[in-house]
This record gives C-alpha cells, structure tokens and sequence, in this order.
C-alpha cells in the first residue's frame, strides 16, 4: 500500500504562478494609500500568510484597525481590476494533477488566500474536479498554523501519518509539522532552500513536476528498507 493518501497542496507559488503579480500588488497598496515602500524581496517572503497577517507583518506589527481595513480594501480592489488576469498555473501542474487523480490519491487545496480568491481561480484554471476539498484562511487560522491540514484530514478520513504537504514556504512546510504530517517543498515560490530546509521537508522538488518521480522512488525505498534520496 502506498504510504500516502492525502496530498495537499498550496496554492500560490505551488501551483498558480502568482507571486510576482502578489509582489506588485501589495507595493503598488502601499504606494496609493501613501505608505511606506517596502522591498520586494520582504513583501515575497510573506506569500502563503493570509492577507491580514501579512498587513501585520509588513506594518511593524501595527494593530490600527483601519489602516487594515484601507490596504485590505485597496489590496482587493487593484488584483480584481488588474492582477488577477496575470497569474496562470505553473505548466506541469495540470498533468501533474491528472495523474496523480487517476491514481487515487485524494487531492486538497490548504492556503492564505480568501475563500472568493480560490474559488475564482478554480474556476478560472479549470483544475477545480481534481480537488476532494480545499481549505482558505476564510474557514481556518492563518499558515503555520495547523488547523487547516488537521480540517481536511478530518474531513477526508486521512491519518496525518497518510497525508503530505506541498508547498513553496516555510509555512507550508511548518503547518504540516504542527499537524503531524510530512512535507516536501518546491522551489517556485517565496522562500528559497536555505529557508524550506529549516522546516524539516523530505525533499525539495526544482518544480512541482518532479513530485511524481518522488512519489515513486519514496515508495520504492520503503518497500527495500533503503532512505529516501532527495531529488533537490
């Protein structure tokens, strides 16, 4: 039997190439409401937080009530009028998807964006049948926690000893160890592989294509008692 039944995946980074579009984004907030600019580099290290996590984390920590409100709303209102067309899926994605569905894995969504954000980019992307349950920060605490994965577990009947994250961030990587479950991180996204190996990974994948190679040698050194060989 296979060791894993559950995938779950992020979404930005991991599957939807957004994250230079999320970048732009969030500066050009910032730049309207006459804030401070803030380096690319540090806005994309907090891709795959929720949106108000990441107003906390990019304001100092300030808690004023409406300075959130405003760069939520601004935020919002600049990636449905112009970002939201930009980002496509990653193009391995699709048949990576395909397959892993046809082999019966059970297949779910865990990220920081909005319920309405994930829906229409389902929609958008066409991938929204391969997926058996999806969880946003609209229905559980933001990324590390664990919350998320321990909700799709519960609802898909999967042991976190059956269950594997993938994802581009630190959080992704650490929600899984708070969960209790593996992890394997890509290198598409936020944070790079110095910072994914400090969550513990079992691998760190170039791209999400290389994930179902993994998945088939992990099985065979299971089987044959060997270690597992990290593809990254």
């Amino acid at each position: 039997m296979a060791r894993f039944r559950l995938l779950v995946f992020d979404w930005d980074g991991t599957l939807f190439d957004s994250i230079a579009s999320i970048v732009a984004c969030t500066r050009q907030t910032l730049a309207e409401l006459g804030l401070p600019s803030i380096a690319p580099e540090r806005v994309r290290a907090t891709v795959g937080l929720g949106l108000k996590e990441t107003i906390l984390e990019l304001s100092s920590g300030s808690t004023d009530p409406e300075l959130h409100r405003r760069v939520i709303e601004t935020y919002r209102m600049h990636w449905r009028q112009e970002f939201s067309r930009r980002p496509i899926l990653f193009p391995d994605v699709r048949p990576t998807l395909a397959h892993l569905h046809e082999e019966g894995y059970l297949l779910a969504v865990a990220t920081g964006k909005s319920r309405r954000g994930l829906d229409n980019d389902l929609a958008a992307a066409g991938i929204g049948d391969y997926f058996d349950g999806t969880r946003t920060v609209d229905e559980a605490p933001s990324k590390p926690s664990p919350q998320m994965l321990l909700d799709l577990m519960d609802e898909l009947g999967a042991r976190g000893s059956e269950t594997l994250m993938i994802g581009d961030t630190s959080y992704d990587l650490l929600m899984a160890k708070h969960a209790g479950c593996a992890s394997v991180g890509v290198l598409t996204g936020g944070h790079g592989r110095d910072e994914l190996a400090t969550a513990s990974p079992l691998t760190l994948l170039e791209h999400l294509g290389e994930l179902l190679a993994w998945l088939g040698e992990e099985e065979i050194g299971r089987r044959g008692g060997r270690s597992l060989q990290s593809l990254g």
